[in-house]
């Protein structure tokens, strides 16, 4: 608390200098986390290393395309229909989300599609088409899957873990759930066809996770995405995250970018502000980390620091694995591809082990295309399409070299595209770029280059994960993928709702 009311001798109040909170980083989760301290009563700064905001969130804007660098679709836009709120918005007025009919269609190898939607009648067609002794197990899984999202997301999402108690309470509800299974585990239970435990499985990919490894809380996603449906930000994600730069501001905060965080500062066991490569300090009396939460751990508090999230602790941590994303335009449109398609490769256990377990780079793959395009033309030149490819890989433990294997990679996805969906393509390129785990760790400061941080595994995930309020620090709190819930959209913007739960309204501070 910076000041105090001055009433002394029977003097009117003077303004008060409410409690200052700095944010580090400002992607979704630390936008997020500075609207919701700033209609708390904090002032707030937001401190971005890179000139532009938004994280793994930002855009790329090339040849008159616009790119998403990461996140392509929303599942829970009523966490950022909050955020409008608070502000006394209407997010609507905004920014424009348009619902995805179908979610996304999966090509397996052979050519076979599914097109995946929250319609009950056409995704019961599409199981008997395939597997029509399946269709009472899928219709149970779907069961089995609204009942978690309940628990698991609607319940425990926005619930803070700050003690092994707090995992305690809650281990009845995963033994109901069989959160003790892994995610194809559980599915496996349901449905014996492959292509329909893939369709049910496939989802933690989404936030990092290996389906053969990630527990069966997870099997909420499907859940999430029938109840709230998948949408897409007209003019691209990086929308909102202006939409919500533009919030900041209106509370009367800001955000700083060139401002490259070295240190937090620690007096006392309390987080007092933070330094900057520049030589500048900045007091703050909390601080809100949106940064890796290894990097947060390991190089912003340091080793000086006492921290449960000690080196060796996040040395011998799980990451999730790496991506290699392709963005590129089209001098023609694909009007026959929709927006989201998932292109399977031969494999899909075996891949996932070379790549999760082995960290291998194999020869064969599976992509995720995004054809935003398809939806809105304001991202491509008039009859041009845009184009983000993404291929999970392994992290950066694998010791590949991303300088000869990225161009290699690149060449191989053009020609698997050109070959099923997207015929010449290797004539139609425009305008081309690629990322590596190397720009994750580079650029995102990602521990290892991986995407999300840490692997969603039993033993990371709740009170396992480091904890939204520091465990030994006090007045320093963390919001993103590294933390509680996890990584992917509704996690990143949970987490910012939990510091509702764990900070003090500012007018506590300034009492």
């Amino acid at each position: 608390m910076l000041t105090r009311l001055d009433q002394r001798n029977g003097l009117a109040p003077v303004a008060s200098v409410m409690p200052h909170a700095v944010v580090i980083g400002s992607g979704f989760g630390g936008l997020a986390a500075a609207i919701r301290l700033g209609a708390r009563g904090y002032r707030v700064t937001v401190l971005e290393r890179l000139d532009r905001p938004g994280g793994r969130a930002g855009v790329l804007r090339q040849d008159g395309f616009t790119f998403d660098r990461g996140p392509t679709i929303v599942t829970a836009p009523f966490l950022f229909d909050e955020l409008w709120a608070l502000c006394g918005k209407t997010r609507s007025e905004h920014v424009d989300l348009q619902a995805m009919t179908p979610f996304y269609r999966i090509r397996f190898d052979d050519g076979d599609e599914i097109a995946c939607s929250a319609d009950d009648a056409a995704m019961r067609r599409e199981v008997l088409r395939i597997a029509p002794s399946d269709l009472e197990g899928y219709e149970a899984f779907l069961r089995k899957s609204a009942e978690i999202c309940r628990v698991g997301f609607e319940g425990l999402g926005t619930q803070p873990f700050g003690s092994p108690l707090d995992m305690v309470k809650i281990a009845p509800d995963l033994l109901r759930l069989e959160g003790y299974r892994s995610v194809h585990g559980l599915v496996s239970r349901f449905v014996r066809h492959p292509k329909l435990r893939v369709m049910l499985s496939f989802h933690p990919l989404l936030i990092g996770g290996n389906p053969f490894r990630a527990p069966a809380i997870y099997c909420l996603i499907p859940a999430l995405e029938r109840r709230w449906g998948v949408h897409y930000p007209m003019g691209g994600v990086g929308r909102l995250v202006d939409g919500l730069v533009s919030l900041i501001g209106g509370q009367g905060n800001s955000v700083r970018y060139g401002a490259d965080v070295t240190r937090i500062l620690v007096e006392g066991g309390h987080a007092r502000g933070v330094a900057l490569a520049d030589g500048e300090v900045i007091p703050a009396d909390i601080v809100v980390s949106n940064a890796d939460a290894a990097f947060t751990y390991g190089t912003l508090v340091g080793g000086k620091t006492r921290t449960r999230w000690t080196q060796r602790k996040l040395g011998r941590a799980r990451y999730s694995m790496g991506l290699f994303v392709w963005y590129f335009g089209t001098w023609r449109r694909y009007d026959e591809v929709g927006h989201h398609t998932i292109l399977l490769g031969p494999r899909y256990k075996a891949l996932l082990t070379d790549i999760f377990e082995h960290k291998r780079l194999s020869e064969d793959f599976s992509v995720y295309l995004h054809r935003p395009s398809a939806t809105d033309d304001s991202v491509a030149p008039a009859g041009c399409d845009a184009f983000y490819a993404l291929s999970p890989v392994p992290n950066l433990d694998s010791g590949t070299d991303w300088a000869v294997e990225g161009e290699r990679l690149r060449l191989a996805l053009m020609s698997r595209l050109s070959e099923t969906l997207l015929p010449g393509l290797e004539h139609e390129i425009v305008t081309s770029s690629f990322v590596t785990p190397l720009h994750f760790r580079d650029v995102l400061l990602s521990e290892r280059g991986a995407g999300f941080g840490f692997e969603p595994v039993l033993t990371q995930s709740a009170w396992f994960r480091p904890n939204n309020r520091s465990e030994t620090i006090r007045g320093l709190y963390l919001v993103g993928a590294g933390t509680h819930p996890g990584a992917g959209l509704p996690g990143v913007l949970s987490s910012a709702k939990i510091l509702d739960k764990v900070v003090p309204h500012a007018s506590a501070l300034a009492a």
